[in-house]
């Protein structure tokens, strides 16, 4: 028109061309030929276009898919048996929106069924429908050729994301298949160790059962055993009742004898203890002591401090009182153990000033509570290893240095 106008040439407007006010509807082939490419593409799936043109070909087509395309909008551009094949599969697949956009009695109400069936999930359907609809208006069908291009636009980036999400459904799948088939084979083997476990089980329960089947069997052999001897011994659990009777008392009269041999061994040690002590009672004073040179501290170099023999003979304990009484000092004695009760070592301890221990003779419980008191109260005590007087004698001179100074 452009042209028309620059060479002054007379242009004629002519009228839009309105959809006759039949009934009938259009064919494929009286479409505009820009219609037959998103017609045959939106409508028609690949295999089934291949299949309609092998049908109508009696053979194969060669071509490859994009081709066999482009040959079907050719063939569609006029009525052929390619054409009414393809008309005829069309209206097949969408006889269900043929018949309702044929409820449509005018263009107003075609397009609004359009927009709506457009939004469903029959594009293909509502597409054919409407182009091919008596009251489809060249307005109408340039809404609906434009939407469908969108759509296949949009269609094309869904793909790729589709695409895109499968490829990367898939890797995850390859993953996740890796991982099942190990867990499968991890449980197949635990199967298999459990089975091996349940049979080794079942085969100890088969192996106690029979040990436990000759245990009983045995049993019952002895006991038959055993009733046949009682039947053949009369009186044979009385006599074994008298057996068990004389091994009570045998065990009885053993430990009564051993009783009473600990008995005459303290009476003998008694015995001995008394004679030890009469003849100490008996002996002078000056019997006891040894031809050692050692003497006796000052009388009162003492004063009056308490002294506590701890251990030494018993014949020598009276010994002991007579030395220490002579040097001024109050005696104390205990055995370390031996006859008096270690418990009361603690109180005569602390009754004591001075300590004179005499080691070879008393127990190791005795020794340390000694050691440990004096230790802990700083209180003087001498050791001597040797129970004798001479031995006492030198461990008051050793104390007679600490004595004389003043009590604290």
């Amino acid at each position: 028109m452009q042209a028309a106008a620059a060479t002054g040439a007379t242009v004629l407007s002519l009228p839009t061309l309105k959809p006759k006010a039949g009934s009938r509807r259009r064919r494929l082939w009286e479409l505009d030929a820009h219609a037959h490419c998103p017609v045959v593409g939106v409508c028609l799936p690949l295999p089934a276009l291949r299949r309609i043109v092998d049908k109508v070909l009696s053979g194969e087509a060669l071509a490859d898919d994009y081709e066999l395309h482009c040959g079907v909008i050719a063939e569609c551009r006029r009525r052929t048996p390619i054409a009414d094949a393809v008309q005829r599969e069309l209206d097949r697949r969408c006889m269900i929106a043929l018949r309702q956009a044929a409820l449509a009695k005018t263009t107003e109400g075609l397009a609004a069924w359009w927009q709506a069936a457009s939004a469903g999930r029959d594009l293909a359907g509502a597409f054919w429908a409407t182009l091919t609809h008596p009251r489809c208006t060249p307005e109408l069908e340039h809404k609906v050729l434009g939407d469908v291009h969108m759509l296949q636009h949009q269609v094309g980036v869904a793909r790729r994301v589709d695409l895109q999400h499968f490829e990367a459904v898939v890797h995850e799948n390859g993953v996740l298949g890796r991982e099942l088939a190990a867990a499968q084979q991890r449980n197949t083997r635990q199967a298999d160790e459990h089975r091996q476990r349940h049979e080794h089980q079942q085969s100890q329960i088969v192996q106690l059962r029979a040990q436990l089947i000759g245990r009983d069997t045995l049993i019952a052999s002895l006991r038959q055993e055993l009733q046949t001897l009682e039947d053949a011994v009369p009186g044979l659990k009385a006599r074994q009742a008298l057996v068990l009777d004389n091994e009570r008392l045998l065990s009885r009269l053993h430990d009564t004898e051993r009783t009473l041999m600990q008995a005459q061994h303290e009476l003998e040690r008694a015995r001995a203890r008394i004679d030890e002590l009469m003849q100490a009672l008996q002996r002078p004073p000056q019997a006891e002591a040894t031809p050692t040179g050692v003497e006796l501290p000052d009388p009162a170099a003492l004063a009056d401090r308490a002294v506590l023999c701890v251990g030494g003979r018993p014949a020598s304990v009276p010994v002991y009182r007579q030395l220490i009484e002579r040097t001024g000092g109050r005696f104390l004695h205990h055995d370390g153990g031996e006859e008096d009760n270690p418990a009361q070592l603690d109180a005569t301890l602390a009754a004591a000033d001075l300590v004179i221990c005499q080691t070879g003779c008393i127990s190791h419980d005795a020794y340390w509570r000694v050691k440990d008191h004096c230790k802990r109260t700083g209180k003087r005590c001498v050791f001597v290893e040797t129970p004798s007087t001479a031995g006492l004698k030198r461990a008051l001179r050793s104390l007679v240095p600490v004595a004389e100074s003043p009590p604290a």
